[in-house]
């Protein structure tokens, strides 16, 4: 087996079954792995994709990391997850109707491409656009 380096995204949220539904329904993600604890209701680990991209999600519990959701951080956040897709107007209908709060509505950025800012039913801020860095150099 050959590493695939890269950088993946760990998300804890309240209600780890209802974000994947969400995540899955308004962002367009599918559920690549899902193992539930012993409990049979919060997650232990998830495995979501996109396209070529991956974020692994949980229940939020207490761990050693100091994880928190946005409740527990009176709202604030500490990261935007940028996704880059081919069109995200479309994705942002998707998004709109499936009930998500939209940020910021689609528009074309200065330094190319066009977004829009959404943030998911925990408080998590993510961004889509078509401004793929990687082309830039």
């Amino acid at each position: 087996m050959t590493l695939r380096p890269g950088i993946i995204a760990n998300l804890s949220y309240r209600d780890a079954p209802a974000a994947i539904d969400l995540l899955c329904a308004a962002f367009g993600f599918t559920r690549h792995a899902v193992h539930a604890s012993e409990d049979g209701v919060s997650i232990q680990h998830a495995q979501l994709t996109l396209g070529d991209s991956m974020i692994m999600l949980n229940t939020a519990h207490s761990n050693p990391f100091g994880m928190a959701t946005p409740a527990e951080t009176e709202g604030r956040v500490t990261c935007i997850l940028y996704v880059v897709l081919d069109d995200p107007d479309a994705h942002h209908a998707r998004a709109a109707a499936a009930g998500v709060e939209i940020i910021n509505p689609p528009r074309d950025q200065d330094y190319g491409g066009r977004s829009y800012e959404a943030r998911d039913s925990e408080g998590n801020v993510w961004s889509f656009g078509s401004y793929d860095p990687w082309a830039t150099g």
